[in-house]
């Protein structure tokens, strides 16, 4: 996609009226060093009316939401990463046009050609002396349609908090009064561990990171297709399961069978992040956008996996998922006698492969005016982890869109026809 994309020079958008200052205290999930890092996304929308009309609204619904959303228009304090400094300076906001149509770049159908740094905001310089929390690029085309590229600090928000911003943009966008949820802060919900937790597993000296080269590609299926796999779970088990569960207990079963491990037996694990906002006693009230997560890992050997079916592998991950309320509980309560390696540690393995839902964070429903995005796009968060991300197929079409980057190339093909195979009938 050859393209020229011209930016502003980008400006702080403040919240539009005084709001509180001071420190805010973040909860013992935020503060977590594996979270001090950015997700970056694209949202690719169809025109809000004539150039210059989409980054206009947006950047007025921006200052309105960041009113009650105060503490994203903050930093993170300078004494450490334990406390918001609501100094209301505000989001950094890029404006930005394209000499083409999004129709003439096919909506960024093709991941693999999307231009991302084009899209995304470009960070201020040092010597602006600002280090904002959210970055937002409102990339207009001509005529048909923008693309909102975001940069969101994970220290504050998880995925469900970052699509209920993004939502109440969209509601001040469009003149809704008052807003459908009100946010809360609520990051005292979980008592600093009474135990010495277990060490940080740091790398040997002499270690190396992996170098995967992990090839992208995109699986789709659609929603007749889903729903016929789920039917036929629930005929062989006389239990229902979830989009996600069949989704990824499809992909793991295959990636597995792609890497043709033969007689070598090998420990797969699956990790996914498990929303626990009903885990909390008491549970989380509505309008939190902090961090509430866990990881799950559910492993199986190899060959169990080479020979299973994929209504078998779903029964796997449904019952390791029966274990997220104890695991949880332990981790809360800081229960090192278990031994356990740290859950939230990055595991660097070929034989993992994390798997994230989209689909229900909310950020398909975003509306700034003429209706949700055609699609949103995940940009690759490590070249060295397998994963895999869970969305949807872009509008009008329904489904599933399972984007990977999750194989070496030489076992994307037997796993592209694996896929297709146990994906169809």
């Amino acid at each position: 996609m050859e393209f020229k994309v011209t930016k502003s020079n980008g400006t702080l958008v403040p919240p539009f009226e005084p709001t509180p200052s001071g420190l805010l205290e973040l909860s013992r999930i935020d503060r977590l060093p594996v979270l001090r890092c950015n997700a970056r996304t694209l949202h690719v929308f169809k025109a809000l009316g004539p150039l210059g009309t989409a980054q206009s609204i947006i950047r007025e619904a921006l200052s309105k939401a960041l009113v009650p959303y105060y503490p994203l228009a903050g930093r993170l304090s300078l004494n450490g990463p334990t406390n918001i400094d609501c100094t209301g300076d505000g989001v950094w906001f890029v404006e930005a046009s394209a000499d083409c149509s999004l129709e003439s770049v096919g909506y960024f159908e093709d991941v693999k050609s999307i231009p991302f740094e084009a899209l995304l905001p470009s960070h201020p310089s040092e010597d602006q002396r600002v280090d904002p929390l959210v970055l937002m690029q409102i990339t207009e085309f001509e005529g048909d349609g923008f693309v909102m590229g975001l940069t969101f600090c994970h220290t504050i928000c998880d995925g469900l908090g970052a699509a209920q911003f993004l939502n109440a943009i969209g509601e001040f966008a469009r003149g809704v009064n008052p807003l459908t949820i009100t946010p809360v802060w609520h990051r005292n919900f979980l008592p600093q561990p009474q135990l010495t937790p277990p060490p940080i597993n740091l790398p040997p000296p002499n270690f190396t990171f992996p170098d995967y080269q992990l090839e992208q590609a995109n699986i789709d299926i659609p929603l007749n297709h889903i729903t016929h796999l789920k039917l036929n779970f629930m005929k062989e088990s006389q239990k229902h399961c979830s989009t996600f569960e069949i989704v990824a207990a499809m992909l793991w079963r295959n990636r597995t069978l792609a890497m043709n491990l033969g007689s070598e037996n090998m420990t797969m694990k699956l990790v996914f992040f498990a929303n626990c906002r009903n885990l909390v006693d008491p549970p989380l009230p509505k309008g939190f956008y902090g961090n509430c997560f866990f990881p799950m890992t559910i492993s199986a050997s190899s060959e169990n996996l080479a020979q299973a079916t994929t209504v078998e592998v779903v029964k796997m991950i449904q019952e390791g998922k029966t274990m997220l309320p104890k695991e949880f509980s332990d981790w809360v309560e800081g229960d090192s006698s278990l031994k356990k390696e740290d859950p939230f540690a990055a595991q660097l393995g070929y034989d993992t492969l994390f798997v994230s839902e989209w689909g229900r964070l909310g950020f398909n429903q975003v509306d700034y005016g003429n209706g949700p995005p055609i699609h949103v796009v995940p940009m690759q968060g490590s070249p060295i982890i397998p994963a895999a991300i869970v969305g949807s197929l872009p509008r009008p079409s329904e489904g599933i869109r399972l984007m990977t980057w999750c194989v070496q190339k030489h076992h994307l093909e037997p796993l592209l026809i694996s896929i297709s195979t146990i994906s169809s009938y």
